[in-house]
């Protein structure tokens, strides 16, 4: 059950960026559009060609990083769909990556840049880069070795233990990143350099069988009335209050959604016990609507 609710969390999460995603291609692919236009007609336009080439150059190498984050998180939902989870993180990071390198490419030959040229400047460039970007590249090679090594998979619940953390953090492991690796704590969303990530010490945590279930209430009884009935009648240690959602309504009954987790895997059963015992009585009929049926 714990597993199955951490995939329909991150469900939900890569379905909301891919939404989101979608909308900014709307608008990015136009400017790219529009960008390479006024390059290709930029003598008619402008009247001038350095300047106009080198300002393309660094749009398209904008616009081009921009493209590739939100195509690697239009195609997620559907990557997820056809790979496991850790398959598809690593198919998104790659896809990411390879848009990166083209509109890189692309922004060095749009500002003019050709192949002798830059196999002479290349080392100038490269230490230039670095030293401007080092905390970026750093990033990047370390999103690649968490890739290779694979300490830990999509869907995965750890604990990061580093000084760079100032402590520990706990999560789901919601994505892989070129920059950052994302972590899922509930409906909150923590992003944490890839460097720090491979720099610290990585718990792998069993995550305690929860109970997860939908109830048919009776049209009077109300969520909140159930999660104080919840409240009080719980006595196995869980990790926060138990979770309810209300996901059908209508003039007969509600139906609810009740998540709990315990602290301890070994207190399932009696969780699962203690969360039935409250249900049943909120969906029990009431002796003068049982009589009216039978009658």
């Amino acid at each position: 059950m714990a597993s199955a609710a951490r995939a329909r969390s991150l469900t939900v999460q890569t379905a909301q960026r891919a939404r989101k995603a979608k909308v900014e291609l709307l608008v990015i692919v136009p400017l790219i559009a529009a960008t390479v236009f006024a390059y290709l007609r930029r003598e008619e336009l402008f009247g001038t060609d350095t300047p106009v080439r080198v300002g393309a150059a660094f749009v398209m190498l904008a616009l081009g990083w921009a493209l590739a984050r939100d195509v690697g998180r239009f195609a997620a939902p559907a990557l997820f769909r056809r790979m496991d989870p850790a398959t598809a993180g690593t198919v998104s990071f790659l896809i990411r990556l390879f848009f990166i390198v083209i509109a890189g490419l692309l922004a060095l030959r749009v500002a003019g840049l050709q192949p002798a040229t830059l196999a002479v400047g290349g080392a100038i460039t490269a230490v230039v880069f670095g030293l401007a970007a080092q905390q970026t590249l750093g990033n990047v090679i370390a999103g690649m070795v968490l890739i290779s090594a694979r300490p830990f998979r999509v869907g995965d619940r750890v604990r990061l233990q580093a000084g760079g953390l100032a402590g520990q953090l706990e999560g789901v492991v919601a994505s892989l990143g070129l920059l950052y690796t994302t972590f899922a704590q509930g409906q909150d969303s923590i992003m944490v350099p890839n460097n720090i990530v491979l720099s610290a010490a990585v718990v792998p945590l069993r995550e305690p069988a929860a109970v997860d279930l939908r109830a048919r209430l009776r049209p009077d009884v109300r969520p909140s009335d159930v999660q104080a009935l919840l409240e009080e009648n719980i006595h196995t240690p869980v990790r926060g209050e138990p979770h309810i959602s209300l996901e059908e309504i209508d003039s007969d009954e509600v139906v609810v959604r009740i998540g709990a987790t315990p602290v301890n895997d070994a207190d399932g059963p009696r969780l699962a016990d203690e969360v039935l015992a409250v249900v049943a009585a909120i969906t029990r009929e009431e002796p003068d609507e049982e009589h009216r049926r039978a009658s």
